[in-house]
C-alpha cells in the first residue's frame, strides 16, 4: 500500500494539505519533490514515495491506497536565487535559507518571497528576534487593557517579565502567572513563536529542544521557526496563488490577523519577487 507519482485521491489530497503544497488530489512531481523533503527532515528514505512508514510518521496511522493516474505539472519557480538576495537582505538570514528551505517546503521562489518578505516586516528588517514587552502603564492599556483591569497595569509597567508572566499566563500550554512560563516562552523568530505548546511542537519537528532551552528559537532557529509557521499554518498553498497583492494580503490576514502594514509587505514582496525570479 503506497502513494506515488501517479496516484490519485483523498489520500493524495491530504497528503499535500499536510505538505503545504496544492491540495488538487493528484500526486505529481511537485508533490514527490516535498515528500523527499519531509522524509530528509525525518530521518527516513529519500524515496519519494509514501508508504506505511512514511504516511505513519505524518499522520500517526496507516492507510495509502494506491491510485494510478497521470502526473500533475510543477509550478514554475526554479532553483532558488539566493545570490542576488545579498546586499537586500543580511547576509546571516541568507545563510539560513538553504537548511530551511529544505525542512519547510520551500520549493520555489514565489513561495521564498513571499516569506521573506513576511519575516523581514514582523522583525522590523530581520533585526528583532525577541519580543519587547517594555510598556509602559499607558501602553498596557492600550495593548493589553483586559489583562489589567482598574490601575493594575501601573504597578506592571516596563517589567517585561510580569507582563509576559500575567498576559500569556494559562493559555498556548503555559502555566499560570506564577509560573513565570508566559516570559519563558514568549514571541522569538522573525515571526515570533509564542507559547509553550508551539515551542514543545517546533522542538519535536526540529529535534532539539527549544522547550528547556526557548532562547535557541531566536539566537539558532529565527527564520526556521516562522518557516514552521508558515509551514504548520499551511500557508504556502496561499502563497502558490501568486504574485499579485491580493495574494500578499491573504498571506498577510493569516500572519498577522489583519492587514497592519500591508503597503510595506507588498513593497517588499515585489522587490524580493523581481530579484529572485
Amino acid at each position: 500500500m503506497l502513494l506515488k507519482n501517479g496516484s490519485e485521491g483523498a489520500d493524495v489530497k491530504k497528503l499535500q494539505e499536510k505538505l503545504g503544497v496544492e491540495a488538487i488530489g493528484k500526486f505529481g512531481p511537485k508533490t514527490e519533490a516535498a515528500v523527499k523533503v519531509w522524509q530528509k527532515a525525518n530521518g527516513l528514505k529519500e524515496d519519494g514515495i509514501v508508504g506505511d512508514a512514511t504516511w505513519s510518521k505524518l499522520f500517526g496511522e496507516s492507510k495509502p491506497v494506491e491510485v494510478i493516474k497521470e502526473d500533475v505539472v510543477i509550478p514554475s519557480g526554479g532553483p532558488l536565487n539566493l545570490e542576488k538576495l545579498k546586499g537586500h537582505i543580511p547576509d546571516a538570514v541568507i545563510a539560513q535559507i538553504p537548511e530551511t528551505a529544505a525542512k519547510f517546503n520551500i520549493t520555489n521562489n514565489l513561495r521564498l518571497a513571499h516569506f521573506l518578505s513576511q519575516c523581514g516586516h514582523e522583525s522590523g528588517g530581520f533585526k528583532a528576534v525577541s519580543e519587547n514587552l517594555n510598556y509602559s502603564a499607558d501602553g498596557l492599556k492600550k495593548i493589553f487593557g483586559k489583562y489589567f483591569p482598574g490601575n493594575l497595569n501601573e504597578s506592571y509597567a516596563r517589567q517585561p517579565e510580569k507582563i509576559a508572566a500575567r498576559v500569556y499566563a494559562s493559555r498556548m500550554g503555559n502555566g499560570d502567572e506564577a509560573s513565570k512560563e508566559g516570559f519563558k516562552f514568549r514571541g522569538r523568530g522573525f515571526i515570533q513563536l509564542t507559547g509553550k505548546a508551539n515551542y514543545t511542537n517546533f522542538a519535536k519537528f526540529i529535534g532539539e529542544d527549544t522547550v528547556a532551552n526557548p532562547d535557541l528559537v531566536a539566537t539558532k532557529y529565527p527564520l526556521a521557526s516562522a518557516a514552521f509557521f508558515f509551514d504548520s499554518n499551511k500557508l504556502w498553498s496561499i502563497c502558490d496563488k501568486g504574485a499579485d497583492d491580493a495574494t500578499v494580503t491573504a498571506v498577510t490576514k493569516r500572519v498577522n490577523g489583519g492587514t497592519i502594514g500591508l503597503p510595506d509587505r507588498i513593497k517588499h514582496f515585489k522587490e524580493y519577487y523581481n530579484l529572485l525570479k
